[in-house]
This record gives C-alpha cells, sequence and structure tokens, in this order.
C-alpha cells in the first residue's frame, strides 16, 4: 500500500533519537510508524513541513489564487500530487493550546483548496478515498480532552474538513507521553501497530 505521512514538529524527524534538548514524542511515533509500515511492505512518503520550510501563512496572492482556482505554489502543487496517489495520509503532530500547530493547519488550508475539486456536488478532492489517519501527542488526558474540550481536532479535521470532500474513514489517536514513564512510552511505540489496523 501507499502511505504518506504530514509531520509536523519543529525539531523535524531527526528529533527520533532520543537527544537531550532536540528530541520529539511526536517524532519518535512518526519513525516508529514509518519503520513499521516499511518492513511490512508498503511505501511511505514523508512530508516534513518544517524540514520543507513549508509556509503555512495564507497570504493575499495565495488566497486570490484560491478563489480563482489556480496553483498557489509548486510546493503545494508537489503535495497535492503526492496526496493523489495515497491509499493512507497519516498526520502526526502535537496538540498545542488543544489545536494542532499552524503547519498542519496552513497545509489544509492550502493542499485542500477549491481549484482541487474533482466535482462539486458532492465535493470530491481526493478520488482514491484514502483512510485518514490522525496521531496527536498532548499533554491533556485523552479523557478529559474528549470530555472537557470537546475534542477539537476531531470537530475540526474529520467534521469540518475531510467529511466535507467525502472522505468519511477517519481514524484517531491521541498519545498522553507527558504523564507516562519512559517504560509506557517505548511500550506505546513498539505497539504502534495497533494504532494502524
Amino acid at each position: 500500500m501507499k502511505y504518506i505521512l504530514i509531520f509536523d514538529h519543529p525539531y523535524t524527524l531527526s528529533a527520533s533519537n532520543n537527544q537531550p534538548h532536540h528530541r520529539s514524542y511526536s517524532a519518535a511515533v512518526a519513525k516508529q510508524t514509518i519503520d513499521y509500515l516499511t518492513d511490512k511492505g508498503n511505501t511511505v512518503d514523508v512530508i516534513d513541513l518544517h524540514q520543507d520550510r513549508f509556509d503555512p501563512v495564507m497570504h493575499e496572492e495565495d488566497l486570490t489564487a484560491w478563489r480563482t482556482k489556480v496553483p498557489i505554489s509548486a510546493q503545494v502543487d508537489n503535495y497535492f500530487e503526492r496526496l493523489k496517489v495515497a491509499d493512507e495520509i497519516i498526520f502526526i503532530f502535537p496538540i498545542w493550546w488543544e489545536l494542532m500547530p499552524a503547519m498542519t493547519k496552513g497545509f489544509i488550508d492550502k493542499a485542500f483548496s477549491k481549484n482541487r475539486a474533482v466535482s462539486m456536488h458532492p465535493r470530491v478532492v481526493l478520488e482514491k478515498n484514502p483512510v485518514i489517519r490522525i496521531f496527536t501527542i498532548a499533554g491533556t488526558p485523552t479523557f478529559l480532552y474528549r470530555l472537557k474540550y470537546g475534542n477539537p481536532i476531531m470537530k475540526a479535521m474529520a467534521t469540518g474538513t475531510f467529511k466535507k470532500i467525502g472522505l468519511k474513514k477517519i481514524k484517531w489517536h491521541n498519545f498522553n507521553a507527558e504523564d507516562e514513564s519512559p517504560q509506557k512510552r517505548q511500550a506505546d511505540l513498539a505497539q504502534i501497530q495497533k494504532y494502524l489496523s
């Protein structure tokens, strides 16, 4: 199968090596996901937004391009062509202030723009109808994130974005690494296949 993984963390995927002052559990989850999928014979295309120096801001000229259905940039066109061939799309990012970081939001704003639709009623953007997986890493415990905050990630990404463009196979898992022991974090990583089925 063809997977595409969109990774958003300022330290980039290089932070998966657990080096002091340059480590990220988000990167560790991404690396474990990539390793597991490739070991099973799948192909994994990785978009590391910070490594790519992606600009998430919708500038005036970007919005004009979006509204007039012309390409926003060569980089965004490249991203979209890679999304089109994927059987599954995996987003991995930390939750900050209960939402996704700016890079992920900007990626969605730009890659899924109006000019991408192949039909409007209903709106279809990706004809292959890929599975969407969202792996988040948060300090807020998952039950509290659902109960107190109402699960804003799934409201924004599943209901507010992907279901609107006909993508309904959406799965979410949140890792509470901040509250776990190092042993539990490693155990969660070792069981990544549970969240990829």
